[in-house]
């Protein structure tokens, strides 16, 4: 079986090594091509060898991502639209900050899933269904394209941090995750720290204790979106088999093994979640949570009836929350003219 360079870590390339006869030190040297300098292409590994490299191209390969459709919005954000090699297709979106606001730094937003099954009620991927779990390789792929777009266009900065919010649920892709995450984070690899490194998911308890196990240093933000039972199962199918309590116990967990505070996302829905009596819910609801709230004002999906509140009401709701003690913002609007924001990600070629 043909294996995918980009999904292998270092004591795989060891073993690869070995079955082919060659010194260790040609493993460390393939993982830095592959995970440092992110070729596309064997033939890029200028001091392997002839010979070694054509030993590998009969054992291994380098997944490709092809760049099928980028749009810029008005921001500058970008979304590229990527070709997987079996035909599916994803998105991802690079967000650069430049500003006095933010330091200078490239976020990229990467899918870890074709699809996903979650069904959320706001959300344009969940609309699409579930076609497959990302490989370790075509998780990894989005931030070695993304990167070679940078350098091409001379932009200067690499990718420094990477959130997990893209398409799919990327705790029920788990051990795919995990260990696309130790790669980026590797020191020979992107080397990127884990406090830039961001998982999300929309409340996956039993797998919330399972990352929380790792205690990786991390950031781990929750898709919250409704104070109640009641509510959130009107938007968030897995509500419920996962409800509030049982996602509260999780979060409680993940505070006292970690020592880390999590990052609740909250989609404002004009009369649906922004009502006073919601933000003394959700209040209630963080109590004994080490945490802080995004605010995201919802966005525009098509098929969906939800539209945001007014500028004046979001506002008021901020100040409501924080009046009960709790640490909350509101999340900077990035490429919502292209359909590169919260919930708007679909991975389908339109033209």
């Amino acid at each position: 079986m043909v294996q995918d360079l980009r999904s292998l870590d270092l004591s795989e390339m060891l073993q690869l090594m070995e079955e082919l006869n060659e010194p260790a030190f040609r493993a460390k040297q393939l993982f830095a091509w592959v995970h440092n300098k992110e070729i596309s292409s064997l033939d890029e590994a200028s001091n392997l060898g002839k010979g070694l490299l054509e030993k590998l191209s009969q054992k291994v390969l380098i997944s490709s991502l092809n760049i099928v459709k980028k749009q810029v919005s008005q921001d500058g954000t970008t979304k590229f639209l990527l070709a997987l090699p079996d035909g599916n297709y994803i998105e991802c979106v690079l967000m650069c900050y430049r500003g006095d606001r933010s330091k200078k730094r490239n976020t990229l937003c990467i899918s870890t899933q074709v699809g996903c099954a979650m069904g959320c009620g706001f959300c344009a991927t969940g609309k699409s269904g579930f076609t497959r779990n990302l490989t370790v390789g075509e998780i990894l792929g989005q931030v070695y394209t993304v990167n070679n777009f940078l350098s091409q266009e001379k932009d200067g900065y690499k990718i420094g941090n990477v959130v997990y919010m893209g398409m799919g649920e990327p705790l029920l892709n788990y051990a795919n995750v995990i260990k696309s995450v130790r790669l980026l984070n590797s020191k020979d690899g992107q080397n990127i720290s884990m406090r830039r490194i961001t998982i999300s998911s929309c409340g996956i308890a039993p797998q919330i204790k399972k990352l929380a196990d790792q205690k990786l240093d991390l950031v781990l933000a929750i898709s919250l979106h409704a104070p109640t039972n009641e509510l959130r199962s009107k938007i968030m199918p897995i509500n419920h088999k996962y409800p509030l309590e049982k996602l509260k116990k999780a979060c409680q967990y993940y505070n006292e093994v970690t020592k880390k505070r999590i990052t609740f996302e909250y989609a404002l829905i004009k009369d649906f979640n922004d009502q006073p009596q919601h933000s003394k819910e959700l209040a209630q609801f963080l109590k004994g949570i080490h945490c802080h709230v995004n605010l995201i004002p919802i966005n525009s999906v098509p098929g969906s009836s939800f539209t945001r509140p007014s500028k004046k009401r979001i506002y008021e709701f901020l100040r409501e929350i924080k009046e009960l003690g709790v640490e909350v913002s509101i999340r900077e609007e990035k490429g919502t003219d292209i359909d590169a924001a919260c919930g708007q990600l679909r991975g389908k070629v339109v033209n």
